[in-house]
């Protein structure tokens, strides 16, 4: 019998470099040919139902809630990290033992078929957790994937902690990963915020798992744009164009 999966939307940022318009909207409720980019999320989420789905949500949080009010939320009042945020959400999973997808609502490139590949290597592989990854022609400044000389995943490094080297490298972690919960759970617990943002970073979960005895997977893909989030108004233009181009 399958595992249940539910999926967990990162949705509580400010996007305070977007604000030279002027305008204080969070970010996921930015619109891209207008509609939000969270919009575009939950559509190629579309293969869960929306109670399966949760929102973490934080900067002006009812604004994203009375907009997308078929889907349960949960609160990151401070936003203390990608680990600290997916921390709040399972707090409203107490008893949940299924698959989590982790993924976020300013992503709106991302396509179904590439959700449901990483669900699919997941599930096939016998996954505690598998991660996104991904090449792409645009340089961004995300965090790379380490892999031993097996070419084993052995971390991943983000880029503002990441050495010259490493950031020479060519595959780039998408943020988006599925969980087994059983193994999540003590790994956000163990999270420690040693970096030089001083947050609680998600992309050491699959470490902590790992050294915990979970099989972690990696799904890697040609991504192109689909791996881009909107941080500034040109990434949001960016964004619009492939979206017209799409149809």
């Amino acid at each position: 019998m399958k595992k249940r999966l539910k999926a967990a939307v990162l949705a509580a940022g400010a996007g305070t470099r977007m604000r030279v318009d002027g305008s204080d909207l969070p970010k996921v409720m930015r619109e891209a040919n207008g509609v939000p980019l969270l919009g575009y999320v939950l559509r190629s989420l579309d293969f869960l139902a929306p109670e399966d789905i949760i929102l973490i949500v934080g900067y002006r949080r009812e604004l994203v809630t009375d907009a997308f009010s078929d889907y349960p939320a949960a609160v990151q009042a401070e936003q203390l990290g990608t680990g600290h945020a997916v921390r709040m959400a399972m707090d409203t999973l107490p008893e949940f033992d299924g698959y989590l997808l982790v993924c976020y609502g300013d992503m709106p490139l991302l396509r179904r078929e590439t959700y449901l590949a990483l669900i699919e290597t997941h599930r096939a592989e016998k996954n505690a957790c598998t991660i996104l990854s991904g090449t792409t022609p645009l340089s961004l400044p995300y965090g790379r994937v380490l892999r031993d000389e097996n070419n084993d995943f052995c971390g991943v490094v983000e880029d503002r902690d990441a050495t010259p080297r490493q950031r020479e490298i060519k595959e780039l972690n998408a943020g988006v990963y599925v969980f087994d919960v059983s193994a999540l759970r003590p790994a956000l617990s163990a999270l420690r915020p040693l970096n030089s943002q001083g947050e609680y970073y998600l992309t050491d979960a699959p470490l902590l798992i790992r050294e915990r005895g979970g099989k972690i997977g990696v799904c890697k893909r040609d991504l192109g744009s689909e791996i881009l989030g909107v941080n500034t108004p040109e990434q949001l233009a960016e964004v619009e164009r492939e979206l017209r181009a799409r149809g």
